[in-house]
Formats: structure tokens, C-alpha cells, sequence
């Protein structure tokens, strides 16, 4: 009796593996049955180790997170970008390192962006980025010094850094090899008025023209696309803000000014800027003499107080800059 039960076991186990074997949901059942192989790299790690693993990435987590930070109007400086926030993601680290145990941990993470945008402001002048970012802007506005631009230029590629250079649209007609030059070198190119203005001393329609005619010469010689007016001397009022935001420009001005048009020394312009340059810092300069003369140096004090240095969208974006440690 025993005998047959057996036999008749054998014949049922027989007639499943045939079947499953060919084809159809018991060859499917079959093949989930199998052991799948990534499952191996989770078992060969000791428990003991994960545990420690996840407690170094919770650590590092904690330290990282950081809110959003929202736009806003402030009394003194006016539009403040905001500055997207930071969120570590702890299990997707900690599946990546199980899977790459012999690799530094790179940290996942997300940016959250804050609730209100630097768009979301209206028409109000720009005097700095976000105080929570640590990058600096350098602002050159271009209508004369052509002698001084090259060699600017040639300094800007030795440091490895981009710039915003705001051209005067009369300069800009007169100079469009040059200016191509500057975009070549993979610089932003924005708007300085069409003949270097008082812009409230203008009429609404001049004033319109005035920025209207350098964004089309920007698109119609560069192929640049405008997002940035810089006023003429820094000589605006509230309507002069108004035209630009009506024509898609938001108005920049300058948080730190090098005054570089009266020929300080050198020296005297880079003791200024590295000791002033913070988070969020534009600095306003020209191709003179002076700037021409001081940029290396300016560019390397500021480098040494931990700031990166980016174009005026850089800055004022509200993207995160990420430590190296996470990806």
C-alpha cells in the first residue's frame, strides 16, 4: 500500500515538471521559484552591517535635510530667490550601498522646491541671491573698455568660472564679434539698455524702447535668449521695472559695487570684495583697468571663503547646490 502511494507521488511530481516545463501558468509558478540572483548580495551582508550601514546613512540624513526656503520681498534688498530644500533618501542609499558594498556611499536625494518662487514676486528689483546659497555673481557691464575684455576673458577661463556680462545694445551693434567672443566662452549675455540712459528720466515709451531694442539685437546677432535687465548706472524707478517684467526681463542690480569706473588700485578693489563677498553676492564691475588688474585675485579670495562663483541665473536660481558626498 505504502508502495503505491509512493509510486503515485512520483507520477504526480512526473506530470507537474512536464507541464511546467513546456508551457503555460505552472512553468510561471515554477519560474518564480527559482533563486533570483540579485537577493544574493543582500544575503552575504551580515545583519550586524546593515544595521551599522543605515545608522551612517540616517546620520548623514539628518545632518543634510534641509527645508525649502520660500521667495520673498524684504524691506531693504526687495526680490529674494528662493532655495530649494534638501531631503536624503535613506532607503534608496542604503539599496545602493547593499548593492555596491566596496563603493563610497553617494547619498540620494531629492530637492523640494519652496512654495513661493522668485516669479511668483511681481515686479520688484533683484539686489542678491538667497543668503542660504553659497554662490557669488560677477556682473560686468559692457558699453566701453573693449581693450580690457579679452584679457578679462582670458583670466575668466584660467579660473574656470562663467560671468554675466550686461551689454549696452549701441555697444553691442558696434561690437558683435567681440560679443561673440564672450558667448563662445561660454559666458550669459543680457540686457544694459540701448544707449546707456538715466532710465527715470525716460518717458514710458523710450524707456520701453530703449530695453526692447537691445533683446531684440541680443536674439537677432547672439541667438541669446534675454531674462535680465541691468539699469544704466543703476538709475531706475518703479515703472522702469514694470517695463522690463512686461517684456519677460527681471530687473538686477548689484549687492557689492567694485566703483571700479573711478580707477581704484588693484588691491584695494580685492580687499574690498573678498572681505564683503557672502552667500547670494552679486558684484558689479566693468573692463577697466582696475577690475581687469584685480580679477584673478578677487576670483581666488572669494573661491577661499567656500563660495562657488556662477552667472546671474546660476545664482538666482533656486536649485540647490549639492555637497560631493551625494549624487
Amino acid at each position: 500500500m505504502k508502495t503505491e502511494k509512493v509510486a503515485l507521488v512520483v507520477a504526480c511530481v512526473a506530470i507537474v515538471i512536464g507541464i511546467g516545463s513546456t508551457q503555460g501558468p505552472v512553468k510561471d509558478m515554477l519560474a518564480q521559484l527559482k533563486p533570483q540572483d540579485d537577493l544574493a548580495v543582500w544575503m552575504d551582508i551580515p545583519k550586524a552591517a546593515n544595521n551599522d550601514l543605515r545608522l551612517r546613512i540616517e546620520t548623514a540624513a539628518a545632518k543634510l535635510n534641509a527645508p525649502p526656503v520660500d521667495a520673498v520681498v524684504d524691506r531693504v534688498w526687495k526680490a529674494i530667490p528662493g532655495y530649494n530644500g534638501l531631503e536624503i533618501d535613506v532607503e534608496s542609499t542604503y539599496r545602493n550601498a547593499l548593492l555596491a558594498p566596496k563603493e563610497p556611499i553617494k547619498l540620494v536625494y531629492r530637492q523640494i522646491e519652496p512654495k513661493v518662487s522668485l516669479n511668483e514676486l511681481g515686479a520688484e528689483p533683484i539686489y542678491r541671491g538667497n543668503p542660504a546659497k553659497p554662490m557669488v555673481s560677477l556682473i560686468i557691464n559692457v558699453a566701453w573698455g573693449n581693450q580690457y575684455i579679452v584679457p578679462m576673458l582670458d583670466i575668466l577661463d584660467e579660473e574656470n568660472v562663467k560671468v554675466t556680462f550686461f551689454l549696452d545694445g549701441s555697444w553691442l551693434s558696434k561690437n558683435p564679434e567681440l560679443a561673440t567672443e564672450m558667448l563662445k566662452r561660454g559666458h550669459e549675455m543680457e540686457n544694459h539698455a540701448y544707449t546707456h540712459p538715466n532710465m527715470s528720466t525716460l518717458s514710458r515709451a523710450r524707456a520701453t524702447v530703449e530695453i526692447e531694442k537691445t533683446q531684440k539685437l541680443l536674439k537677432e546677432s547672439l541667438g541669446v535668449t534675454n531674462k535680465w535687465f541691468a539699469p544704466p548706472s543703476g538709475d531706475f524707478d518703479q515703472e522702469t521695472v514694470e517695463i522690463a517684467s512686461s517684456l519677460g526681463l527681471k530687473t538686477v542690480l548689484w549687492t557689492v559695487d567694485t566703483v571700479d569706473w573711478r580707477n581704484p588700485s588693484p588691491e584695494s578693489i580685492v580687499a574690498k570684495i573678498t572681505s564683503k563677498a557672502e552667500p547670494g553676492t552679486l558684484v558689479l564691475m566693468h573692463p577697466t583697468a582696475s577690475s581687469s588688474k584685480a580679477l584673478k585675485a578677487m576670483i581666488r579670495g572669494i573661491k577661499a571663503k567656500g563660495l562657488q562663483l556662477g552667472t546671474v541665473s546660476q545664482t538666482l536660481s533656486a536649485e540647490r547646490l549639492i555637497p560631493s558626498d551625494v549624487e
